[in-house]
């Protein structure tokens, strides 16, 4: 990449220093602010869980806002300030930072700490540097709690962060712009490429509502128990492998497929599924477990493999009815349990199935998988340039930001 030789460039001779955060800025520990205090409009307001949820690096407006009164018991985000989260359920998003770059000032609440960048240090450089495993590392260490997890501001401020060039302050500045811009370009490259995977489902849900929905008396309706079957053959665990055992663990949630088992058994006679098979989660519908199978394999009790009987039925329309919302939610509705509630297998082959003629079940076929490649496949379409995009980001951002360890004393 051309950048990085410009970088190493930059870069070269240049000392590092490692400071406790506490001392290239002020951390202020937000208060307050309950999601019930949120108004329509007025003093723009950042909650923390919205942190990781909804933006991203940096923003220039909020998703909330409270009033005029609530906001003078709060504390202030001014621009240029980063607002970091002190809790969650994993650490993963603890310690995850947001630039604020709006011109009215802002107000944060509990669970967050404002911290407000000395003169050497630019706001966005600090923000990657929390995406760096050496901040994962530092706050692990500090991360205190089980089910929910906190990093205080006290102990935050004990991290050191890499200063480049801390005797030069222009050229430290020079550095860091030019590490954000690299990381930058990266990240908005991949902004457009979700923005458009965004469009292109909205898209999808379009045409698929559209396609598989028919007029009383348009086609036939046949219940799914008339055109399809459970599986009862068995298949021995000696055929088993990682790439070919099921089970809900690796169904993956949305209709993404499958992917390879951490787990395979080793003994005895599982449920077998054959291509064409269409293999459904029945732990918990909700989540849109399903994989239009194109392999020989084995599964358990808990993934349903419904096999095709009617031949004018095409198996690959089958399952784009049953991967659609209206079944996933009619199987919640006949659904048994609160925590893991779990299909009913009785009620499913009662599910109602459209049968146009083939010709016509083949063109909405086709049109489907064009969009399910486009939008869900994570061997080819936008989901993998994504994933190759977020891998080449991690790789350079790493590069740019991993300093010599002995500078970090």
């Amino acid at each position: 990449m051309r950048e990085m030789g410009f970088m190493e460039k930059l870069l070269d001779g240049v000392r590092v220093e490692w400071l406790p955060l506490g001392e290239i800025g002020e951390l202020v520990r937000g208060n307050g602010l309950p999601k019930t205090d949120f108004t329509e409009n007025g003093v723009p307001a950042i909650h923390y869980g919205q942190i990781y949820t909804y933006y991203g690096n940096e923003t220039v407006q909020t998703l909330s806002f409270v009033s005029s009164e609530t906001a003078k018991k709060l504390k202030k985000v001014n621009k240029g300030d980063v607002v970091i989260t002190n809790t969650s359920e994993n650490l993963e998003d603890v310690g995850k930072a947001l630039l604020y770059l709006g011109e009215a000032q802002a107000v944060t609440g509990g669970h967050a700490t404002i911290f407000k960048p000395d003169p050497k240090i630019l706001g966005k450089y600090f923000v990657y540097c929390t995406q760096h495993s050496f901040f994962f590392d530092a706050k692990r260490k500090l991360a205190k709690g089980t089910k929910v997890i906190d990093v205080s501001a006290t102990d935050m401020a004990k991290i050191k962060f890499p200063i480049p060039c801390p005797d030069n302050s222009k050229k430290s500045l020079e550095i860091q712009a030019e590490i954000v811009r690299i990381l930058d370009a990266m990240t908005a490259h991949t902004a457009e490429l979700t923005a458009e995977l965004t469009a292109r489902k909205k898209q999808y849900d379009y045409y698929r509502d559209k396609l598989l929905s028919f007029e009383e008396g348009e086609v036939e309706w046949k219940e799914l128990g008339d055109v399809a079957d459970y599986s009862k053959t068995r298949i021995s665990f000696e055929y088993i492998d990682k790439s070919n055992y099921v089970g809900v663990d690796n169904l993956l949630q949305n209709r993404q497929g499958k992917t390879e088992s951490n787990y395979v058994p080793a003994s005895g006679n599982l449920l077998e599924y054959r291509k064409d098979d269409i293999l459904i989660g029945n732990i918990r519908p909700y989540l849109k477990k399903i994989w239009y199978s194109d392999r020989i394999g084995g599964t358990n009790g808990d993934v349903l493999v419904i096999r095709l009987k009617d031949e004018k039925l095409n198996a690959r329309y089958l399952y784009q009815i049953l991967a659609d919302d209206k079944f996933f939610e009619y199987n919640m509705q006949h659904a048994k349990g609160a925590k893991m509630p779990r299909g009913s297998k009785d009620k499913i082959l009662k599910y109602l199935i459209p049968i146009p003629l083939l010709v016509e079940q083949a063109r909405i076929v086709a049109i489907l998988d064009k969009f399910d490649a486009l939008t869900s496949s994570l061997t080819e379409g936008l989901p993998r340039e994504i994933e190759l995009r977020q891998k080449q980001y991690a790789y350079y951002r790493d590069k740019l930001l991993s300093f010599p360890a002995a500078q970090a004393a």
